[in-house]
């Protein structure tokens, strides 16, 4: 079955959390990149901030209230030492959790790199 929907792209934001990588070197960054732009969507913003909750927040901040930007994507700074931040920096800024896609998430990575 073929949809009827008409393509609509939208304008993404890609955040790189990292405390050792540069644009240089961030793989993660570079492939939501590519991805984003090989689906006929459109990369608007792409930037890297240190794992530093207060950092990590006024550049959220900063793209939510920016009219041009539709998603935000956030990869890295997910770890779980006292470092890694970025998801309390997160969830001071949404108003609702979906947790399913945590889950979901954990599923993946387990299969893929084990625990």
């Amino acid at each position: 079955m073929t949809s009827s929907r008409q393509f609509v792209p939208i304008n993404i934001a890609v955040l790189t959390v990292s405390d050792t990588r540069t644009l240089a070197n961030d793989k993660s960054g570079d492939c939501l990149a590519h991805r984003i732009k090989d689906s006929g969507h459109h990369l608007v913003a792409r930037s890297m901030v240190f794992d530093e909750k207060d950092e990590i927040i006024k550049l959220l901040r900063e793209w939510i209230s920016n009219e041009n930007i539709d998603v935000i994507l956030s990869t890295g700074g997910t770890g779980l030492t006292g470092r890694d931040v970025t998801v309390e920096a997160h969830r001071d800024l949404y108003d609702k959790e979906i947790d399913a896609f945590g889950t979901i998430f954990s599923i993946v990575s387990m299969k893929k790199i084990g625990t």
